[in-house]
């Protein structure tokens, strides 16, 4: 067991949350900001990187509110983390927000929400956010 620590992040999207939810939840969408390619067997993601690739099993799937997802790694270590994308709707402002709840080793979750936060803006810019 590592003593990987969950943290959070909230970042504003301007984008309606059906398309928001589309760019999360599917291979498709999320091929255009998250990976640079993306497949789906029986509930387990295969993300493509720069020549390398690394699987994650889908947890949850709430239509039109978030996505859970397990690094294959973690889950046949019996690890309990996950990484979750949820979308928000202020019920005052209506202003729509992406939550990223993950998790790292203490030194590594500075640079592990940088790289959310570069994921993000690249979801921004595909979306035209």
């Amino acid at each position: 067991m590592s003593d990987k620590i969950k943290y959070q992040l909230e970042i504003e999207v301007k984008s309606s949350t059906k398309v928001l939810y589309n760019m999360i939840s599917t291979p498709s969408g999320m091929s255009e900001w998250f990976a640079d390619d993306v497949n789906i067997k029986n509930d387990v993601f295969t993300f493509f990187w720069d020549g390398s690739s690394e699987e994650a099993k889908l947890l949850t799937k709430r239509k039109g509110e978030s996505v859970k997802f397990q690094w294959m790694d973690d889950f046949e270590e019996g690890e309990k983390t996950y990484f979750e994308l949820a979308i928000k709707v202020d019920e005052l402002t209506n202003d729509v927000a992406i939550i990223i709840t993950d998790f790292a080793e203490e030194d590594e979750i500075e640079e592990a929400q940088l790289l959310w936060e570069n994921q993000i803006s690249s979801l921004k810019k595909t979306i035209g956010s």
